[in-house]
């Protein structure tokens, strides 16, 4: 992706690895069945593009030839997830997507894979990533940020109702819909969580001080990242950057804010509230949770019960000529990316579930 922002995978004790930052789980068409309907089987898919590219995966446009339904295949190399030290992550995502149903989530349809690869089968969403139009208008009015706050927040209680913590949310794993709903894509950092968590992931200017500080994190770190997104969808910069990811957490656990001028009042502080270093403080993350949140004065026009059905109207509606258009998506180049070694029978004992 065109995106300045990498994302770091810290598996415990080993060092930070650059991750899969496409716009992998790129998807979505409401047309699509119901999971689990079907067997789905490679040879019934043909692949028509390259949507996204990662350290380890690619996702590509596929289209079923018996139902002529277009999906996103999300194709991951065995020998790459191995040596990244990734396979949790990709068990966590597959059994996080098997569990969730929601209007702004990515639907995964079918998983498989053989001795070079790991498939995911999930919806295609058209209209692109939230980053490209962020990045072609430099910043967003206070209505346009409000709307796409309103459908993620939903997205995000959702999730932590079902003790899921997602960790990667950021404008280039949001998606838009044909009509210009978001999807929430990228579950690879994703995962059920009873109690915290130490894994280091994510990416640099979105991580929260508990992430940072290795002190064991939970739920709160997307209520943190959702402060990061709203500065950044307003100002067109995350409030806290810098040339190499040492200097942008010293600045995070600094924590000190420089807001735009032109920013509303009352988004400034609903900012403040969720970038508060003490998680126990934090918007979102206390008694009352999600209410919490939706009860803040910036959301005061928002019918809460309208967003999940989808009756906000989207301030942005997507180009998008056909089911099966790439055209808000980067080009890549097609080259051959078969070609990767099958892996030992040990190896792939690992993803006999998958």
């Amino acid at each position: 992706m065109a995106s300045s922002k990498t994302k770091v995978g810290f598996n415990m004790e080993t060092n930070p690895v650059k991750e899969n930052k496409s716009s992998a789980g790129s998807s979505a068409g409401e047309s699509s069945p119901p999971p689990n309907v079907r067997i789905y089987c490679l040879d019934d898919l043909d692949t028509i593009a390259t949507v996204g590219t990662g350290t380890f995966g690619r996702v590509f446009l596929v289209k079923d030839k018996k139902t002529r339904t277009f999906y996103a295949l999300k194709q991951m190399k065995i020998p790459d997830v191995i040596r990244l030290k990734q396979e949790q992550h990709v068990h966590n995502e597959k059994e996080v997507l098997t569990e969730v149903t929601h209007p702004f989530i990515i639907r995964l349809f079918w998983t498989h894979h053989d001795e070079r690869f790991l498939y995911m089968l999930m919806d295609f969403v058209p209209g692109g990533e939230l980053f490209s139009y962020l990045r072609s208008r430099g910043r967003f009015s206070n209505a346009t940020g409000l709307f796409y706050t309103s459908e993620i927040v939903c997205a995000i209680e959702y999730l932590h109702s079902k003790e899921i913590v997602y960790r990667d949310l950021k404008p280039e794993n949001i998606l838009l819909d044909s009509e210009g709903h978001i999807r929430l894509t990228d579950f690879g950092f994703a995962k059920k969580l009873s109690d915290r968590t130490w894994t280091l992931c994510g990416t640099p200017e979105y991580l929260a001080p508990e992430v940072i500080q290795s002190k064991g994190h939970g739920r709160a770190v997307d209520w943190w990242a959702l402060g990061i997104l709203i500065f950044e969808m307003l100002a067109g910069y995350p409030p806290f950057f810098d040339d190499n990811p040492f200097g942008i957490y010293q600045k995070i656990l600094a924590g000190k804010l420089e807001f735009p001028r032109h920013l509303d009042f009352y988004v400034k502080d609903l900012i403040k509230k969720f970038l508060v270093i003490d998680r126990a403080r934090r918007l979102g993350n206390m008694k009352n949770g999600a209410d919490d949140v939706k009860k803040h004065r910036w959301f005061k026009t928002i019918d809460w019960d309208a967003v999940p059905l989808r009756k906000l109207k989207p301030p942005i509606i997507p180009k998008v000529s056909h089911e099966g258009d790439t055209s808000n998506f980067d080009v890549y180049p097609e080259e051959d990316w078969k070609k990767a070694p099958p892996v030992s029978h040990k190896d792939l004992e690992i993803f006999e579930n998958f």
